[in-house]
């Protein structure tokens, strides 16, 4: 699969995903690589029925979705969507390549500090982050394509 944007939010598919990021990005498939979407079937077709016309959707636990972004034989543009940064570390782990990550959403639950308008982190968060920054992986943090970049490794050496 041709891998367009890796973006972490934990809201997976939503209007700005379907009205913003997948014109954006010409997308033709939407891998959401979550074990609990992945195991949950009512949840993947909810998913389903946010998606525009003509756009796929995979929903698969982070393992399949690394092995089918690797295999290469789906030439398809594809915009892959994990709920967390645990997530996003794990695929790049197990082969998956792309240069940037994007940190879209991460919203507030007990014990988060706040990094931007919408980015909320936890202590495990903040080292995932951190190993895929030090993979070599830029990340960067925007709801929308238009929309100003955070840099996130920046505002992670400020939680220090």
């Amino acid at each position: 699969m041709d891998l367009a944007l890796l973006r972490i939010d934990d809201r997976l598919i939503h209007g700005q995903v379907v009205i913003g990021w997948i014109p954006h990005l010409k997308t033709q498939v939407v891998v959401v690589a979550c074990d609990e979407a992945a195991a949950d079937a009512t949840q993947t077709m909810l998913m389903e029925m946010a998606l525009p016309e003509g756009i796929a959707l995979l929903v698969l636990s982070v393992e399949e979705a690394a092995r089918r972004l690797v295999d290469g034989s789906d030439r398809r543009r594809v915009l892959v969507l994990v709920p967390g940064p645990r997530e996003a570390l794990r695929l790049l782990e197990l082969g998956v390549s792309c240069a940037t990550v994007n940190v879209g959403g991460l919203h507030y639950t007990a014990g988060r500090v706040q990094l931007g308008k919408a980015i909320f982190l936890g202590d495990e968060d903040r080292k995932a982050l951190r190993a895929i920054s030090r993979r070599g992986t830029a990340l960067e943090g925007r709801a929308l394509p238009g929309d100003p970049t955070l840099d996130i490794v920046s505002l992670l050496g400020e939680l220090s």
